[in-house]
């Protein structure tokens, strides 16, 4: 297993999102259970998705 930011996994794949995610966003950390080095581009989009999502509804809880 690996911690990352998912700053990390943003710049890797899809830098180009970056001025579109959020400082809090990208400070996540991202348990990955077999590696970073495994990742795929599809894996990674997935995990950055639902990553946007749980910080919205921690907003929402707050």
């Amino acid at each position: 297993m690996e911690r990352v930011k998912l700053s990390e996994i943003v710049m890797k794949w899809f830098p180009e999102m970056l001025p579109t995610l959020r400082q809090n966003e990208l400070n996540s950390l991202i348990v990955l259970r077999d590696g970073f080095g495994i990742l795929e581009p599809e894996d990674a989009m997935e995990i950055i998705q639902y990553s946007i999502c749980e910080q919205q509804d921690n907003m929402y809880l707050q």
